[in-house]
């Protein structure tokens, strides 16, 4: 199935190939305020996948090593993959001593065998990739009995301050609010045919971050890193001033997961 015909226009496509190369300019700022993954998340993909040490994992957009640590520590011999150098070189450092193979390439681009692994797992970057690549070739690389795991997380700012920068973010796009973040969808997964009836896990974890702490986060995403200079500064400025006013912000981390088992291989 085309781009086309998955409902992505050649002008979409473009911005969202454009994007995703955005985030490997800034792998300092994403290491030091991208957060990590509570233990109950990869407790759950374990379990649910039934993977033990020694099982083959591929990361897709392992970015600075967030979601790769956690599941290098679990034994996994794991291949993770980014398309940005300066952020697999970040993920090199942080993850050391393991059984991990860090590739830079895009997941189209990626050569595996077929039915390689048992767990194809993704976070917060499933959606840059080709729709018509993203499940038909996770599919066809999981092993028989093999899953798809999708992770997404998102940070959720306490009231008023999550509607004011809402607010901010759709005045400064102009898109609308087209940009928002898409949460993996245990829907969109079931009606590809190739996976089985999706689990689902959802953490959500308090916490309270310094304002300066909150503008760094929030320049991290990628509607933010594909402006000009000056939408960046115009952006900051107001979400500074917005912020002034509580120095200390309280904000809910979600988490995500959608698991799902391969039904069948594919070829593409």
């Amino acid at each position: 199935m085309s781009a086309a015909e998955l409902g992505e226009s050649e002008r979409e496509r473009d911005k969202r190939h454009y994007q995703r190369t955005l985030f490997d300019g800034i792998a300092e700022r994403y290491e030091a305020y991208r957060p990590g993954y509570p233990a109950r998340v990869l407790e759950f993909v374990a379990a649910t996948a039934g993977l033990g040490p020694g099982a083959a994992v591929l990361e897709i957009g392992c970015g600075t090593g967030q979601l790769t640590e956690p599941l290098a520590r679990a034994g996994f011999r794991l291949t993770a993959i980014d398309i940005g150098p300066s952020l697999i070189a970040a993920a090199r450092l942080r993850v050391t001593g393991a059984d991990v193979s860090f590739q830079v390439t895009s997941f189209e681009d990626l050569e595996a065998a077929d039915a390689s692994f048992g767990l194809v797992i993704s976070s917060a970057a499933f959606h840059w990739i080709d729709p018509e690549v993203a499940f038909s070739k996770s599919a066809r690389l999981l092993r028989p009995g093999g899953w798809l795991g999708l992770l997404g997380t998102e940070e959720r700012y306490d009231e008023p301050l999550g509607a004011a920068l809402e607010s901010l973010w759709v005045r400064h796009a102009a898109t609308g609010g087209a940009w928002q973040r898409r949460p993996s969808s245990p829907e969109a997964v079931a009606a590809t045919g190739l996976f089985g009836t999706p689990a689902c896990l959802t953490d959500s974890q308090r916490t309270v971050l310094p304002a300066a702490d909150v503008i760094a986060l929030e320049s991290t995403r990628a509607t933010f890193l594909s402006w000009p200079h000056d939408t960046q500064r115009r952006f900051t400025e107001d979400l500074r001033a917005l912020l002034e006013p509580q120095p200390a912000v309280p904000l809910t981390r979600r988490t995500s997961v959608t698991m799902a088992p391969v039904q069948r291989r594919v070829t593409i």
